[in-house]
C-alpha cells in the first residue's frame, strides 16, 4: 500500500477496561495492559509506536488506575484522555458499551487498537494514514480465536468474518484505522455492545466504505501460550533478569525505572527510605500511590561483572554502608522475632494455601529424610535468631540488585543499590545486617539468571522429592569467600546459614510453578542441616 501524506488531526484509542480471564493468574493483580513484556508493560509496546503529540484516549475499568499512575508518571509529556467505564464486566457490559462512554472523546479520525496487541514492525502506517479506512491483519488464520477477513486481488478488505465463521482467511489483529468516524459511530449502538469495533467495520463494509487491508507481524498477548512466547522472543539481549512477581513489578521505560506495588504503604516507605539510604541508592523523581520512579543508572548488574576480586571490593563496601545505628535494645529484638519467626510462618502457611500444597514429616528430599517443616521452626532458638545488630540496611542484597555504576550526571558511588526494602518490621531507620548478610548468600546460592534461564529441576513422586539447579563456579568461590569476610567481622556464620534457609522458605510463596517448590524444599533442607548440627 502507497502511504500519503501525514494526517494533520487523528487520535489513537486504546480499550483497557476488561478484565482480560484468559491470563488467568496474569491478571490476578493487574489489567492485563500492565503484564510484562520485555521489562515494559504492554500498554508501552503501543504507545511508543505513536509520536509524542498525538492524543492517545484510554479506557479504564478493571484495575483502571494503575493503569492510569502508570501512563502519568512513564509519558508525563503525552497527551492522554483517561474515560472511566462504570460497567466492564458481567451483565450490560462489552467493547461496544466502552466505546459509546467514549465516544465525545473521538470525534476525529481515529486508530484502533487493542490494549493486549504487540506490533513489532517499523510501521510508517501507525504514523501516517491513507485517506482510506484500514483493517490490520496477520498471516495466521483466524480459526476459533480470531475474526477473519476477505481480501480482494488488489488489497482491498471486503467481508469481516465472526470467529469460526471462515477459519481459513487471514486473523483480525484487533488494529484498525477509522477516517469514515460518522459513519462508525451510527453502528456503536445496542447491537454492539459485545462485539465493538468489528460490528461497526461489518456494516461499513455492507455499505461498501473502502477499507485497505494491512499486514502486520503481531503477538496475541491476550492468549496466555503467545505471552509465554512474546515474553521470550522479545526479551532484551543483555537486559536485566527480573523474576516476575504477582503483585509488584520493575519496568524501564526509556530513561526511566518505575517500580509498581499493589501494596501503597511498600511504594510510600520505600521512597521515605531514600533519605536514610542516600547516596547509596538512586533519587527518586517522582512517585504515585503505587508506583515511583528514578532515571536510570547507567552500569552493569554485579553477576556480569562478578570476579574475586570485585566480589571482595563488594564486601569491603558494604562494610561502609552498614553503618552501627544505635536502638532500644529490646524493642529491637521484638521486631526481630516478629520479622524472622512471625513472618515465617505466615509466608509459609500462605505457600501451602497458594499452590495447595501441605506439611509432612515423611518427605525424602534428595534421598534424605527430613522432619516436617513445623518440627524444623519449633526446633530453632529465636531468642538467638532475634538477637540482631542494628544498621542502616538493603533488604534485599543480592547481585542483580547491585549495579557497577558508570560516571554520570549524578556522580553516582562505583557501586549503586537498587530494589532496596521497604521496611524491617514497619522500621524504615534500620534493620537487622545479619538481614542482608542472608540475602548476599542467598543470592549466592540461587542466581537468577539460572532461573529465568530454565536451569533447574523440580520432582515430586509421592513424598520423594528430587530437585536440582545450576550453580556457577565463580558463585562458590565467593560463597567461600564470604565466610571468611563473615567470620572476620565477628558475626555467627551458622545464623547466616539458618537465615539464608528462612529467606528460601519466605519467598516460595511469591514466585512461579515449580520454582515456588525448589524454593520451599531447598529452603527446608538446608534448615534441616543446619538445625541438625
Amino acid at each position: 500500500m502507497v502511504e500519503k501524506e501525514r494526517m494533520n488531526n487523528y487520535k489513537v484509542f486504546i480499550p483497557c477496561a476488561g478484565v482480560g480471564e484468559r491470563l488467568g493468574e496474569f491478571t490476578e493483580n493487574v489489567n492485563k495492559a500492565l503484564v510484562s513484556v520485555s521489562n515494559k508493560p504492554v500498554i508501552s509496546h503501543i504507545v511508543e509506536k505513536f509520536d509524542a503529540d498525538v492524543g492517545i484516549v484510554v479506557a479504564l475499568g478493571y484495575k483502571g488506575d494503575y493503569i492510569k499512575q502508570f501512563l502519568t508518571l512513564a509519558y508525563p509529556n503525552r497527551n492522554f484522555t483517561f474515560v472511566d467505564i462504570d460497567i466492564f464486566d458481567g451483565e450490560g457490559s462489552g467493547l461496544g458499551y466502552t466505546l459509546n462512554k467514549c465516544r465525545e472523546h473521538l470525534q476525529s479520525e481515529f486508530i484502533f487498537i487493542s490494549n493486549d496487541t504487540i506490533i513489532t514492525d517499523e510501521l510508517p502506517s501507525l504514523q501516517k494514514m491513507s485517506f482510506n479506512n484500514w483493517i490490520g491483519y496477520s498471516d495466521i488464520d483466524g480459526g476459533v480465536n480470531y475474526r477473519a477477513i476477505d481480501i480482494d486481488k488488489n488489497g482491498k478488505a471486503i467481508k469481516l468474518f465472526e470467529k469460526n465463521e471462515s477459519p481459513l482467511n487471514p486473523a483480525y489483529i484487533g488494529v484498525c484505522g477509522i477516517t469514515d468516524y460518522e459513519i462508525f459511530w451510527e453502528y456503536i449502538d445496542k447491537n454492539s455492545i459485545l462485539t465493538g469495533e468489528s460490528y461497526a467495520i461489518q456494516k461499513m463494509l455492507e455499505d461498501n466504505l473502502n477499507f485497505d487491508s494491512i499486514k502486520f507481524d503481531w503477538y496475541d498477548t491476550g492468549n496466555k501460550d503467545i505471552l509465554i512466547k512474546a515474553k521470550e522472543k522479545l526479551k532484551v539481549k543483555d537486559g536485566p533478569n527480573i523474576l516476575e512477581k504477582p503483585d509488584e513489578s520493575i519496568w524501564f521505560i526509556e530513561d526511566k525505572v518505575i517500580k509498581f506495588s499493589i501494596d501503597n504503604n511498600f511504594i510510600l516507605n520505600r521512597v521515605k527510605r531514600t533519605d536514610s539510604l542516600k547516596p547509596y541508592v538512586p533519587i527518586v523523581i517522582d512517585k504515585t500511590e503505587h508506583m515511583y520512579s528514578y532515571k536510570k543508572v547507567h552500569g552493569t548488574i554485579f553477576s556480569e561483572a562478578v570476579t574475586a576480586e570485585n566480589f571482595k571490593f563488594l564486601l569491603d563496601w558494604v562494610e561502609n554502608f552498614h553503618t552501627p545505628i544505635d536502638c532500644n535494645k529490646t524493642e529491637f529484638k521484638k521486631s526481630c522475632l516478629k520479622f524472622y519467626k512471625d513472618k515465617t510462618n505466615s509466608r509459609i502457611d500462605e505457600y501451602f494455601k497458594r499452590f495447595n500444597n501441605s506439611d509432612s514429616d515423611k518427605e525424602v528430599i534428595n534421598g534424605t529424610k527430613v522432619p516436617s517443616i513445623k518440627s524444623l521452626l519449633d526446633s530453632i532458638d529465636w531468642e538467638w535468631i532475634s538477637e540482631g545488630v542494628s544498621v542502616r540496611f538493603h533488604g534485599d542484597l543480592h547481585f542483580e540488585n547491585i549495579l557497577v555504576s558508570e560516571k554520570n550526571d549524578y556522580n553516582t558511588l562505583p557501586l549503586t543499590l537498587l530494589d532496596w526494602r521497604q521496611d524491617f518490621c514497619g522500621r524504615i531507620d534500620y534493620g537487622d545486617v545479619y538481614y542482608d548478610l542472608a540475602k548476599l548468600m542467598h543470592g549466592l546460592i540461587i542466581s537468577h539468571d539460572i532461573i529465568s534461564g530454565d536451569l533447574y529441576t523440580f520432582d515430586r513422586s509421592m513424598n520423594e522429592i528430587r530437585y536440582d539447579f545450576l550453580r556457577k563456579n565463580i558463585n562458590m568461590d565467593c560463597e567461600n569467600i564470604f565466610t571468611e569476610y563473615i567470620k572476620k567481622w565477628g558475626y555467627d556464620l551458622k545464623k547466616v546459614k539458618l537465615m539464608t534457609a528462612l529467606i528460601f522458605l519466605n519467598i516460595a510463596k511469591f514466585h512461579h510453578y515449580p520454582y515456588c517448590h525448589l524454593l520451599f524444599y531447598l529452603g527446608k533442607y538446608l534448615l534441616f542441616k543446619e538445625v541438625e548440627k
